[in-house]
């Protein structure tokens, strides 16, 4: 999945308007206004659109986290690796974070989409990419997070 669809599915998921969005990516340090905002909705094909990086949609997430959860303690927000490769392992765990999921709430948000996965497979899902365990997160496992999602939210 591209960056622009995961912004404009999770938009629609957790119905955020364009002002909340702007002030999403201003608290991750990145400066997109409105106009931006506009133009990183807009579909492929339309004049305006404006192609979503891996560092705006990092810097996106990590300002989500803080919206949702506030600044952390230390008074700092924990800088997003430019080496950090993005994927989409990296999309839902910042994504469970910021919205306070638990590994029952991530099962429920799948089942409402109509997949059906198990602990395990979860787990798999947020361990460090090397590890034996390790599972990448497909595109459509993602749109399927994304779908529970809305689903869950727009009862």
């Amino acid at each position: 999945m591209d960056n622009n669809d995961v912004l404009r599915r999770f938009r629609y998921a957790m119905d955020v308007k364009d002002s909340t969005m702007v002030k999403i990516f201003q608290l991750g340090k990145c400066n997109v206004d409105l106009v931006g905002v506009k133009a990183l909705m807009a579909k492929e094909d339309d004049p305006g659109f404006m192609v979503c990086g891996d560092d705006a949609m990092l810097l996106f997430l990590d300002g989500l986290i803080t919206y949702n959860r506030g600044v952390r303690e230390d008074g700092g927000q924990p800088p997003s690796k430019s080496s950090q490769e993005l994927n989409n392992n990296l999309i839902l765990k910042k994504m469970k974070i910021a919205l306070e999921l638990r590994q029952d709430d991530l099962m429920e948000i799948f089942s409402l989409a109509g997949v059906s996965v198990s602990k395990g497979e979860l787990t798999a899902l947020f361990r460090k990419e090397g590890h034996k365990n390790y599972r990448p997160c497909q595109d459509q496992f993602l749109r399927n997070f994304l779908k529970g999602l809305g689903l869950r939210n727009r009862r």
